[in-house]
């Protein structure tokens, strides 16, 4: 398990999304757990069960193997008793199966693939009365579209994120203020922009499109109709012919800017971390039109073996200390207030930052129910958007 190559694309090949309201079934909380409520939630936790299988993203579970330094692992063990067995994924779609095969209590999921775990009853709503550190999460992520169902929370947030424009300042001048420069203006850095490489990236042109084609209508970059879609589709295609390359590896954008193959294109905080300390010639910003983004959030498996360790996970990585390692370590704004007392990096991930947090559309699976409210169209659901990726690509 390594921060090498975190990978959040989603290849999610003729997967028929529905609405997670509409396919929610009653969710159990595992055995061991007492006094469980109405709602199948838990009142009170019962003994520990002395393990706890977790399944996140690469950087996200450091027992100290990769890193003699980096261990949050540890710690969790020695004051619970629960053993950690871990396993990391590449990629949302492939956590959505390995959640289904059974075997984990935890999972750590991102906006693309939370509602498609809900809708499944694949995870359970959690009792946050039960989790003491999920008091300090940042209110703007509690209660959201991708980690809640009509205000039940199912999971904790973790971190979070914006997909920034990069750029190679000694190539574009002026500083760019807008994302026009990878979309409408892209030919004039033909062959050197780059673009992340998911079906996700679609929202990305659909944020664009809310600002400079305003009468589409579009009210949210996951909730599109064919028509806000297919403009979306239209603008990806045209920009397409000034790709140069397109990443999901975060090493293979950083390969691409310090070569200067790459001058202009999406990308994390993280990313531009690494060239700065390279002394590569980029900067980062976010985009007078707003970006999209991710909050990862840890769930519980509805039939979790170890429900009384897996709230005990839930409970330590949202502590502070503990999510200001975490969240240092993959490069993201972290959960809470409290945890900037253990970095010294939270002014540049903006963390805490309302106003700016609130420019970021979290990714979203995207489902047919149009989630911006609309009753009388269809949205494009996520099959729609992978089947549309491919064409884009070609």
């Amino acid at each position: 398990m390594r921060i090498t190559t975190p990978r959040r694309s989603t290849i999610l090949a003729g997967l028929a999304i529905v609405s997670a309201t509409a396919l929610l079934t009653a969710c159990g909380t595992g055995s061991g757990t007492t006094g469980g409520g109405g709602d199948g939630m838990p009142t009170e936790l019962g003994d520990f069960e002395g393990t706890v299988s977790i399944l996140a993203w690469p950087g996200y579970v450091e027992d100290g193997s990769n890193d003699p330094a980096v261990d949050w692992v540890t710690g969790f063990e020695d004051e619970t008793g629960c053993q950690v067995e871990s396993q990391s994924y590449g990629t949302s779609d492939e956590a959505v199966n390995l959640v289904r095969s059974g075997g984990y209590d935890v999972v750590a999921a991102s906006g693309d693939a939370t509602l498609r775990l809900i809708a499944g009853g694949d995870v359970a709503p959690v009792n946050t009365d039960l989790i003491p550190s999920y008091a300090g999460v940042f209110d703007f992520l509690k209660e959201k579209a991708w980690n809640s169902v009509d205000g039940q929370s199912y999971g904790v947030p973790h971190g979070y994120g914006a997909n920034l424009l990069l750029y190679n300042t000694d190539v574009v001048s002026p500083a760019p203020t807008s994302w026009d420069i990878v979309f409408d203006g892209a030919s004039a850095y033909s062959g050197a922009v780059t673009a992340y490489d998911s079906p996700i990236y679609i929202a990305d042109a659909a944020v664009y499109l809310m600002a400079h084609q305003p009468e589409l209508g579009i009210e949210n970059p996951y909730a599109l109709d064919e028509a806000q879609f297919q403009a979306a589709v239209d603008l990806l295609k045209a920009q397409r012919e000034h790709v140069g390359e397109y990443w999901s590896d975060y090493l293979k954008e950083i390969q691409s800017f310090t070569t200067g193959d790459s001058v202009a294109g999406t990308t994390w905080q993280v990313i531009e971390n690494v060239l700065e300390g390279e002394g590569a010639p980029t900067a980062v910003v976010l985009p007078e039109e707003g970006a999209t983004g991710w909050s990862d959030t840890w769930m519980i498996a509805s039939e979790a073996e170890s429900p009384n360790c897996a709230y005990a996970w839930l409970d330590w990585i949202a502590s502070p200390e503990v999510n200001a390692q975490a969240t240092s370590y993959f490069g993201e704004a972290p959960s809470s207030e409290a945890a900037c007392d253990f970095r010294e990096d939270c002014e540049a991930y903006h963390a805490g930052d309302e106003e700016y947090a609130s420019q970021i559309w979290y990714w979203t699976t995207p489902i047919a129910e149009c989630i911006d409210g609309r009753t009388d169209v269809e949205c494009v659901d996520y099959a729609g958007w992978t089947e549309a990726w491919s064409e884009i690509k070609g």
